[in-house]
């Protein structure tokens, strides 16, 4: 037996269409899914077995997990797979967040387990993080025995219940010969559409079954048919707007990136000579050295950014959903501006802001179908002049650039740490961060030029994602450098992970951005709480006794532990990291506590009130 909710249908209705196979599915969004076509031969094997088949069918290259009571049937038969690596994490969180670097990463599924109770409830993070921030993930959890289901028996927890609001879909299997049905259409609804992770809970007794094993050759998912193919008329206004603006700005999120579509958004910004904003979630979308790219929008976005959004005439949002971070005040974001939406989920859609050009569908063929109506659009009435529009955003860019002040206190600058990570590593390396300030910093110093180079938590802004994260992003991704770029904060939430690492022969590096405080907090203390800094020291490095040291913590990992306390020691601790590949690096980075992130919006206040630094405001003319 299986329960759960169906999928909702999207609200825009679809034409009826054949049910696409997991395999045309995976070909759709550019082979990110492995699903053999192949027939599979009807075998007798246990559900615990039919579990690690289905895997091995999906094409599952790796799996993040810890086993337990309700989930242990499960690992026996795992230990004889020679397809699927099962990595043992320290934590659940961290095989979560280690399945969803792996994801971002790599644009495959990602895939943790976990037991029953406990062990489910600590996947709920991880969970919750990836469905804020669209990433595929199938988490398999085990459950008391069926019988004992409502019992409240040992160990027992309502995890589909418990994972109900932050699931794209869930399922409860209680009869082992659903189970590669089951795992089967979890892993197309998590790569299907907008993306977002999948729970499938099994009970013990399910997994202790007998069974036949037949692997589905098509998914049949009645009423769940997203809509990919946008609507041509919506596409040809789109089109005519873009090509008759005069302040036209493309808003691009991090639907691009889930799309596999930079390669179709490089076109488009090229084609329209329009300037392009990348949010947090979409950097490495479009090459930060494109000159039409003015920067991240938003709270701690670029000046040039935020207020071409404010003055725009024309605002295409491209897989973006008018977060609260990047609108500011909502009824005073772009009030100027015709909104142009695109986005694969229908839902996303007017929910924030009114929308005068809604189109639904995958963003690879909204942007293929945009092209040649631009071209269309440019053929009849000529390009727009956009001299006048580039004059003023070239001088926002020129008069507020990023920057920083050099601490006073001694200490290292971090946002100069940072930079020169992303300079001596380069644009190949893939750099994830944990969240606050360092997190700004490093979407803010750091050029990204290509995709999937930059993971962090988005939507829930979730402390001890970056270890795990980068652990997983360096499964997935071996031959490149993972650094993760924590502070002391976020590091130790998930540090165990190092172990986990050094174990399994992962070496990540870790850079951690150490001002002896939670740093975010202590900085909005600085400015709204009269610099009353209640709870925010941790003891960690700007005093006599580091409380962990780090370097020494690294050591008991088994991972080599540096300390950099002195700019002029920067560059060689850095490459020194990066010349050392057969384990995880620890670099401590003592910073300023006193450095803050700049340009800043505080929140719930309009995006025209912009900080440029403490007390200074651009003051952008305000007049059209």
């Amino acid at each position: 037996m299986v329960q759960g909710p169906h999928p909702a249908p999207p609200r825009t209705p679809a034409p009826p269409v054949p049910q696409a196979s997991p395999a045309a599915v995976a070909h759709a969004r550019g082979d990110r899914e492995r699903v053999p076509a192949a027939p599979t031969t009807v075998e007798k094997v246990t559900g615990a077995q039919s579990i690690v088949r289905s895997l091995e069918e999906q094409g599952v290259e790796a799996v993040f997990g810890i086993p337990g009571g309700a989930i242990l049937p499960l690992y026996d038969p795992l230990m004889d797979s020679a397809k699927v690596r099962h990595i043992l994490v320290r934590h659940e969180q961290g095989g979560g967040h280690a399945a969803a670097g792996y994801a971002a990463a790599t644009g495959k599924v990602g895939v943790c387990m976990a037991t029953s109770g406990p062990g489910a409830t600590n996947l709920v993070t991880p969970i919750a993080d990836a469905h804020m921030d669209s990433v595929p993930l199938v988490a398999i959890t085990g459950q008391v025995v069926a019988s004992l289901i409502g019992t409240d028996g040992f160990q027992e927890a309502d995890i589909v219940g418990i994972t109900l609001p932050v699931t794209k879909h869930n399922y409860l299997v209680t009869d082992a010969d659903d189970i590669p049905r089951v795992i089967a259409e979890a892993f197309h609804i998590a790569a299907s559409g907008r993306p977002g992770p999948v729970l499938v809970d099994i009970s013990k007794s399910a997994m202790q079954a007998q069974t036949t094993f037949s692997w589905p050759q098509e998914v049949s998912l009645p009423g769940y048919h997203p809509v990919t193919k946008p609507h041509a008329k919506q596409i040809r206004e789109a089109a005519r707007l873009l090509a008759t603006s005069r302040r036209p700005v493309l808003y691009v999120g991090g639907g691009v990136i889930r799309a596999g579509a930079a390669a179709e958004l490089r076109a488009l910004v090229d084609a329209s000579g329009a300037p392009a904003v990348t949010t947090l979630m979409a950097r490495g979308a479009l090459p930060d050295t494109h000159p039409q790219h003015l920067g991240m929008p938003g709270m701690h976005g670029t000046v040039a950014a935020v207020a071409a959004l404010q003055k725009a005439d024309l605002v295409v949002a491209l897989g973006a959903r008018f977060d609260d971070r990047v609108t500011g005040q909502l009824a005073s974001f772009a009030p100027n501006a015709t909104v142009v939406h695109a986005d694969i989920d229908p839902a996303e859609i007017g929910k924030n802001k009114a929308v005068d050009v809604p189109i639904v569908g995958d963003l690879r063929e909204v942007l293929t179908d945009l092209l040649p109506e631009l071209a269309r659009e440019h053929g009849q009435h000529g390009k727009p002049d956009l001299e006048a529009w580039w004059k003023q955003l070239d001088a926002w860019r020129e008069t507020f650039p990023l920057g920083y002040d050099e601490p006073s206190d001694g200490h290292l600058a971090p946002q100069h740490v940072i930079q020169r990570i992303g300079e001596l590593s380069g644009p190949e390396a893939i750099y994830a961060a944990g969240v606050g300030q360092h997190q700004m910093w490093a979407a803010q110093f750091i050029k990204y030029q290509r995709p999937n180079s930059w993971l962090n938590s988005g939507g829930l802004g979730t402390m001890g994602y970056s270890v795990p994260a980068a652990m997983g992003a360096k499964v997935g991704q071996p031959d490149r450098t993972v650094w993760a770029i924590d502070g002391d904060g976020c590091f130790q939430m998930t540090n165990q992970e190092l172990a986990t690492c050094t174990i399994n022969d992962i070496p990540i590096k870790v850079a951690v951005i150490n001002n002896s405080s939670l740093g975010m907090v202590r900085q909005w203390q600085t400015l709204f709480y009269e610099s009353r800094y209640s709870n925010t020291d941790l003891h960690t490095g700007h005093g006599t006794v580091r409380v962990p040291d780090f370097v020494k913590l690294a050591d008991a990992y088994g991972c080599v532990g540096l300390r950099c306390e002195s700019k002029a020691d920067v560059d060689a601790t850095i490459k020194r990291a990066l010349e050392i590949d057969d384990r995880p690096v620890v670099v401590d980075f003592t910073v300023s506590r006193d450095a803050m992130v700049w340009p800043m919006v505080a929140a719930g206040v309009s995006n025209d009130d912009i900080q440029y630094a403490r007390g200074i405001s651009p003051a952008w003319d305000r007049e059209d």
